[in-house]
């Protein structure tokens, strides 16, 4: 069992009881993050022991110079170039299963049981709430037995513990009913409150403490049943202080593409000569013209928590240059991250920009983890806007704020202390010292996998 605590790094175990305990008796590792250090390029890495630029996930996502979109958060698993964790060993033991279950790029994928968020949007506007499986009965037995999933406690205002608690019921659920040869976990937990408050907020121990005795308890339910589980964490969270707002400085210059609807301004990405598409703590910078690129990075560079700007060269020395990446890529200096806002005068921007919405938005928007503080009521307002909704009526849940500030945990570039590093807990890390690579985790884990002895289900799907 590969359990991915998000966030997880030495200076968390430190503060949580029972993984430091498993870490002092199994052994833990520093894991050197894959750029940019964000979950789509670190767990495609993971599986595939390949870096960016062969397995292509530069990012959460990237702009597709063709349909002139940017696609952020896709969940197909064609996506990822590359062979599999699971699907390496099934070629070698027949009959190998595997069960993914919230790991990102979870759809349509070789894994025999799966189960990853997904809302429904129907034709009249609606957002249901959801999660896709396969096959598509697993998630009639997980919905009837578990209830539904805690959706909001996944990602926005109300995100918390909730969430990574389903998802750990949803494991054992699995576990005891199939008995996969490998089970893929994602407890996303400690991301939320380390980037509304930073890594040492005032809530920030008591979070800790609650993903700690979850952890705990999933590592007692597989260890009772000789399942061997290793911990793994994408990234760790540093504090920021400083939003850089790179399509904001690019407007300024003449670059960027606005279009008005409806009283509101778009980002018009496909007529821009130059725009920003925001992932945490990297930015790609996708440019039209060739001939405006190196005026493009000059300016970049010049910009207030900008510590690099990658060209091709700089792209092929971190294994990014693949034709998904920005023709520019922008690494944040300490304390600072990217925003994708374009806007200049809040009144102007665009409708979704107060709501929680992941795939409109051109880049990351961690804002969406507060409510906004200007807002009378605001758990009334939701109240009253869901009753709407069941009643019908069209409305937009504006419940977020557009102050950037109020941000403070970041990830995405690679911190100067190993201490903010991901690790390894367990299994291959006990064999070995030293820092590993992103790329050298998977032949560790395949190395594991084959030091057990579980004959294949012969329950696969």
């Amino acid at each position: 069992m590969i359990l991915d605590v998000v966030a997880l790094t030495p200076r968390v175990l430190e503060r949580a009881p029972r993984l430091r305990s498993f870490a002092a008796e199994h052994g833990v590792r520093r894991i050197r993050p894959v750029f940019p250090a964000v979950t789509c390029s670190a767990q495609a890495t993971w599986l595939t022991g390949l870096r960016p630029r062969d397995h292509g996930i530069v990012g959460n996502g990237w702009y597709d110079r063709d349909l002139a979109e940017p696609m952020f958060w896709k969940q197909s698993n064609r996506l990822v170039h590359g062979e599999k964790l699971w699907e390496t060993m099934r070629r070698e033991r027949p009959g190998y299963t595997c069960a993914k279950l919230f790991w990102w790029y979870n759809m349509y994928s070789s894994a025999n049981w799966s189960a990853t968020p997904r809302p429904m949007y129907p034709a009249d506007g609606r957002k249901v709430f959801d999660i896709y499986t396969w096959p598509p009965e697993l998630h009639t037995g997980l919905v009837k037995e578990l209830g539904p999933f805690p959706f909001p406690a996944f990602w926005g205002p109300a995100a918390g513990i909730a969430s990574s608690e389903w998802i750990a019921a949803v494991a054992r659920w699995v576990e005891d009913r199939h008995h996969p040869d490998l089970s893929l976990v994602y407890l996303p937990h400690l991301d939320y409150e380390m980037q509304r408050s930073g890594p040492e907020g005032p809530a920030i121990g008591a979070e800790i403490a609650a993903i700690d005795g979850l952890v705990g308890g999933l590592l007692d339910f597989y260890c009772e049943r000789g399942v061997t589980p290793v911990l793994l964490s994408e990234y760790g969270i540093e504090s920021v202080e400083r939003p850089v707002h790179l399509n904001r400085v690019f407007r300024a210059q003449g670059w960027l593409a606005v279009r008005e609807e409806l009283g509101r301004e778009r980002l018009d990405c496909g007529a821009s000569r130059a725009f920003a598409l925001a992932d945490h703590q990297a930015a790609h910078i996708y440019v039209r013209d060739p001939d405006l690129r190196e005026e493009v990075r000059e300016c970049c560079a010049a910009v207030e928590g900008v510590a690099e700007v990658l060209d091709e060269e700089g792209k092929r020395a971190c294994g990014l240059d693949h034709p998904r990446s920005g023709d520019l890529v922008a690494v944040a200096e300490a304390g600072s991250w990217f925003t994708y806002y374009f806007w200049e005068e809040a009144a102007r921007a665009p409708d979704f920009a107060r709501t929680v919405d992941i795939h409109r938005k051109p880049g990351y928007d961690p804002v969406e983890l507060f409510l906004d503080p200007a807002l009378c009521c605001p758990r009334l307002r939701i109240g009253w806007q869901l009753a709407r909704k069941k009643m019908g009526f069209r409305s937009l849940m504006e419940v977020i704020p557009l102050d950037a500030g109020l941000v403070r945990g970041s990830h995405g570039r690679i911190p100067e202390d190993s201490r903010d590093w991901p690790v390894l807990v367990g299994g291959p890390a006990g064999d070995g010292t030293g820092d590993l690579e992103s790329w050298e985790v998977r032949d560790l884990l395949l190395a594991a996998i084959r030091g057990t002895q579980h004959a294949p289900s012969s329950s696969g799907g």
